[in-house]
């Protein structure tokens, strides 16, 4: 009887996974418009058509990068605040909310395995180089944590109406969105090099009570209110 023997890797899966490899790394070290086409596949070793073979385009490419990270850490953080819901007996504070969206962002950083920095940045980039191939995709992928969470938000913050809680919402995921970028941005504002600036879990530790006293201010008068009174 012949003996089984285990199979590697199939040639088309590996070029594929290299492929995904190679772009996301260049994505994080150049940003998405900046790298073309014939660096990822000099890097990866491969030719130009099976960029075209495995994913259609470099849109599509930039996509499914984005897609294996995005997936698991919307899942991660869902998780998170079920978890948290379930052991709470009535509306969840607004910075247990934030923690859940924050920390499996933090675990990644942690994760030799994950390449933390480096996801982090990478989704970071996402946000802060908006193209096309985003406009649809981003919304998609995060719709079912976005729901989740402005749920748990507007039990949380009853008197906010629900355009406001959007808004509050978009803030708070420009901002993580800007810290998760990397801390050049952060270098430019502050002139010097932050202090603990690449410690993640001392920015949480800053970022959270931020963005809960964002979520808390008081409503802004309607449009025009301010100016109306600075007329008279």
């Amino acid at each position: 009887m012949p003996t089984s023997r285990r199979e590697g890797p199939r040639p088309g899966v590996e070029t594929r996974e290299r492929l995904l490899v190679t772009a996301e790394a260049l994505f994080m070290e150049q940003g998405f418009r900046s790298t073309s086409l014939r660096e990822i596949t000099a890097r990866a070793k491969v030719n130009l058509a099976a960029v075209n073979y495995h994913f259609g385009s470099k849109d599509e490419l930039v996509r499914e990068v984005l897609r294996r990270r995005l997936g698991p850490l919307n899942a991660a953080r869902v998780q998170y605040l079920d978890r948290l819901e379930a052991e709470s007996e009535g509306a969840l504070p607004v910075e247990r909310i934030l923690e859940a969206l924050l920390v499996p962002a933090l675990r990644i950083t942690r994760s030799p395995l994950e390449q933390g920095a480096t996801v982090l940045r990478l989704l970071g980039r996402a946000f802060s180089e908006p193209g096309d191939y985003m406009k649809d995709f981003l919304p998609d992928q995060y719709r079912e944590a976005a729901r989740r969470f402005q749920a748990a938000l507007a039990r949380a913050l009853p008197h906010l109406p629900e355009a406001e809680l959007v808004w509050r919402m978009h803030f708070t995921f420009g901002a993580i969105a800007y810290v998760m970028a990397g801390d050049d941005a952060l270098k430019l504002v502050a002139q010097c090099e932050a202090e603990a600036s690449d410690d993640p879990e001392a920015i949480v530790q800053r970022l959270v009570p931020f963005l809960a006293a964002g979520f808390r201010a008081p409503l802004s008068p309607p449009a025009g209110r301010s100016s109306d009174r600075a007329a008279a």
